[in-house]
């Protein structure tokens, strides 16, 4: 909506103001009348400027709102007749909704009635929460005072101290058996050890205890084995026989013969790395306590130094292999001279002699 140039904005006396006499009237009409009519300017005159009838202009000025077309060309036919007249139009609209309510929104209750209500109903409300809370709780005493049994006498005597077993006068009293052993687990079966398999394995019979003690006095000291506590970085375990694992957090550089870098790790608690067995480098630790050797999967001690060549650590774990197969042979070779001394010797068994062929008599002559 246009307005021609002195007119949008209300060519007006300077000695009025239009917010004055705007504001100073008792209702909207008569403010958009007065304000026209102390600027001099007629009905038609707005309505040209305004592009709104006449009628509807006529109509806002007497108040008759019910002349007015839907409510929202209403709000903008007062919206651009304040901006014809020089005023805000946001001021009139407001006034215009004020002195005009929309009939179609549906009035709201105050917000205390709610409150009210609730307070007038607050004493029936508690006393039906307190008539449930009693009926419940005398329900649960009701049952228990139903379910309880009277306490009942015990029907085990006890024995007299003078009693005797011997003494027909007590001996009847109680009679005691045996302990009874527990029974036996029906879901897991017995173990089933085939007869002659471990003593064929083992080269030990299991129910001789003299032989048990003597393989066991015998036998070697078991080392610690290696127990991976986290990551373990390096060669796989097909082809590694040294295993260097962290006690405590340290680092661990290990230098190829070239100045190469092969590996190069703060290692935390637990973790280890395995040692390649074909490729010459050299260990160098922060601190020489904080990694154990394993070799072949057992203890080995510990770093001698800082820096340590890898070459010893491989050769000491392929003697250890080499010392542990030997031992293992011969033990398996003792056992095989200890069977076939046991076994009883072979009797040879005679071999009947050939008869002679029977010689055919000679012809007769």
């Amino acid at each position: 909506m246009t307005f021609p140039p002195g007119q949008a904005t209300g060519a007006h006396p300077p000695d009025s103001d239009p917010v004055t006499v705007f504001e100073s009237a008792e209702s909207l009409g008569d403010g958009f009348r007065n304000l026209r009519q102390s600027q001099g300017r007629s009905i038609a005159e707005l309505s040209s400027v305004t592009r709104i009838h006449t009628k509807y202009l006529r109509a806002m000025e007497e108040n008759d709102f019910a002349l007015l077309p839907s409510r929202v060309f209403a709000i903008g036919y007062a919206r651009g007749y304040a901006l014809a007249l020089g005023l805000d139009d946001q001021t009139a609209v407001e006034r215009f909704k004020r002195e005009s309510p929309d009939g179609t929104v549906p009035l709201q209750a105050p917000t205390g009635i709610a409150f009210e209500d609730v307070r007038r109903h607050s004493p029936l409300l508690v006393g039906s929460v307190a008539m449930v809370i009693v009926a419940v709780i005398g329900w649960n005493v009701f049952q228990r005072i139903s379910q309880a049994r009277a306490p009942q006498p015990v029907t085990i005597e006890a024995l007299p101290e003078n009693w005797d077993q011997s003494d027909p006068a007590t001996r009847d009293v109680v009679v005691l058996g045996v302990p009874q052993p527990p029974p036996p687990d029906q879901t897991t079966p017995g173990l089933y050890i085939t007869p002659g398999l471990e003593a064929e394995l083992t080269g030990i019979d299991p129910a001789d205890p003299a032989a048990i003690a003597a393989a066991l006095a015998s036998a070697p000291p078991v080392q610690a084995a290696f127990n991976p506590r986290g990551p373990v970085f390096g060669a796989s375990a097909a082809t590694s026989q040294v295993i260097l694992q962290a006690r405590k957090p340290a680092s661990l550089v290990v230098t190829r013969s070239d100045g190469r870098v092969l590996f190069a790790r703060q290692l935390a608690l637990g973790e280890a790395w395995r040692a390649p067995t074909d490729v010459p480098a050299t260990v160098d630790v922060s601190d020489v306590t904080a990694f154990d050797i394993y070799l072949n999967g057992e203890y080995g001690g510990r770093l001698s130094g800082t820096i340590t060549p890898l070459g010893p650590l491989n050769a000491r774990a392929q003697a250890l292999a080499r010392q542990s197969a030997a031992a293992i042979e011969a033990e398996r070779q003792a056992q095989v001279r200890a069977r076939a001394a046991s076994a009883p010797a072979a009797v040879p068994t005679p071999v009947p002699l050939a008869s002679a062929p029977a010689v055919a008599a000679p012809p007769a002559n």
